[in-house]
């Protein structure tokens, strides 16, 4: 008799979780299974498995088959606007899972990213940064008379951007506006600069969007470029985003599709 207890109770064990119900809604059941996908996808997400996040779990997958099965009473299901948003939900995910599954069938490799690196690496070498004073002036009389006296040592650069500059944030101090490539600013002014040597001043006023500017080159250095570990966790997205949409454009170019648009 014992052993026959003990292999009952060894059948009830292997018994699948999934045919459970963990609650009923209106004699619905939520299974096992579908709870314990949830639970799984949260803490893929970076969720702890705790007693309260299960309880937590729990309540929303109640809450949401109430009103599912309220909004099925109602023949919410059947309303064209409810169908037609529904289907792109569902064309949403199926993209995003294709996008998954490609990515995981083709990885980035450490390889490709240290030569992908390696690539955009001596494509920076020749680039430099500069560190600037600028003062900004509406017209461009006054942003002369500024270079002749800056240049006649009647006053000091510092000394007219607190004084004249329009642009408060860094006349304030001295037109300091800090290192950076030239890259960081508007077109006429980023030429300006890559054409300016260190220690100079701009022969005439450079005209933009914002109105005449005295610039002043301070330093010049080579970018400081970032190392390999620094640089993956961005470049990999970068990697990953390029693959998703080449992959996206393979699969435009091999579809037979006919537009019928007048």
């Amino acid at each position: 008799m014992k052993r026959i207890a003990a292999v009952a109770l060894a059948c009830s064990l292997s018994l699948p979780v999934w045919a459970k119900d963990i609650a009923t809604v209106n004699g619905q059941g939520i299974s096992q299974a579908k709870f314990d996908q949830f639970v799984g996808m949260l803490v893929a997400q970076g969720a702890q498995d705790t007693p309260q996040l299960r309880d937590q779990v729990k309540q929303e997958m109640i809450n949401r088959l109430v009103a599912v099965q309220a909004a099925e009473k109602a023949g919410l299901q059947k309303d064209p606007a409810v169908q037609q948003e529904t289907e792109l939900a569902t064309q949403s995910i199926l993209v995003r899972a294709l996008m998954a599954k490609y990515l995981k069938d083709h990885p980035i490799s450490e390889a490709d990213l240290k030569k992908e690196y390696d690539t955009i690496k001596a494509e920076q070498a020749s680039r430099k940064e500069y560190k600037l004073r600028h003062i900004l002036v509406k017209d461009e009389a006054k942003a002369q008379d500024l270079i002749k006296s800056i240049k006649a040592k009647k006053t000091s650069f510092e000394a007219a951007a607190k004084k004249d500059s329009i642009d408060t944030g860094s006349g304030k101090n001295g037109g300091e506006l800090g290192w950076g490539p030239s890259s960081n600013y508007v077109p006429e002014f980023a030429q300006a600069v890559d054409s300016m040597k260190k220690g100079e001043l701009s022969a005439k006023p450079v005209q933009t969007q914002f109105g005449w500017h005295v610039i002043q080159v301070e330093d010049v250095r080579p970018i400081a470029f970032p190392s390999f570990d620094e640089a993956k966790p961005q470049l990999e997205e970068m990697m990953r985003q390029q693959a998703l949409a080449d992959y996206q454009k393979s699969l435009m170019k091999d579809a037979k599709i006919v537009d019928k648009a007048e």
